[in-house]
């Protein structure tokens, strides 16, 4: 029996934690402990800590592209010029909820919306976390609408409950593997993990 592979790893939020977990999960590699989850200025802040802790270690850095940059490389550069060679580096274009979209046939399962409302190409959306609100908000469950759809003049951009929905939903329901199909840079991030599980980096 091979031995397990560990790793450690850095997110945003407890969100982008649960999404880290599942697919580690995926590809048969073990998580020691995450940090961060305190925003992506704090992720930022720390990123030569760990970028020096990946000499001795396995590290995996989880962060959104947002409008950060077109797109992935001069942010990678700009934010870990010389990548240590334990350092994985994943962006997730341009949110997080861009993967979770990319589970077409399951999200629309779970926020009760047809198939044809959620977006077919996730990647290419403005804001993923704006579109995900949008179809919670036609979600034939009023649970759903109340926990994820913020409420009038409370001045939030997502409901008290987004984040634990979008939790729920990876932990039980999302399919990485699948997602990936449809979401080039979860793809890469996927495979990018394998290497890390099988050796081959």
């Amino acid at each position: 029996m091979a031995e397990e592979v560990w790793a450690s790893g850095a997110v945003e939020g407890p969100t982008d934690e649960s999404v880290l977990r599942r697919l580690a999960t995926q590809v048969g590699l073990g998580i020691t402990a995450v940090y961060g989850k305190n925003g992506k200025d704090q992720l930022r802040k720390h990123i030569k800590a760990y970028n020096r802790a990946a000499l001795f270690s396995n590290w995996i850095v989880l962060v959104d592209l947002d409008h950060e940059a077109e797109c992935a490389p001069p942010m990678r550069a700009d934010w870990v010029l010389r990548p240590a060679p334990l350092l994985c580096f994943r962006i997730a274009v341009r949110q997080i909820e861009a993967w979770l979209l990319a589970d077409r046939e399951r999200m629309a399962r779970y926020l009760r919306v047809p198939v044809s409302q959620i977006p077919t190409d996730p990647e290419s959306l403005t804001n993923a976390k704006d579109a995900m609100v949008a179809l919670a908000k036609r979600s034939r469950r009023s649970d759903i609408r109340e926990d994820m759809v913020p409420r009038p003049g409370g001045g939030r951009p997502s409901g008290p409950a987004y984040s634990s929905r979008l939790i729920e939903y990876t932990r039980e329901h999302w399919r990485p593997d699948i997602a990936a199909h449809t979401s080039d840079s979860l793809r890469r991030c996927l495979a990018r993990l394998q290497e890390i599980v099988t050796g081959t980096t």
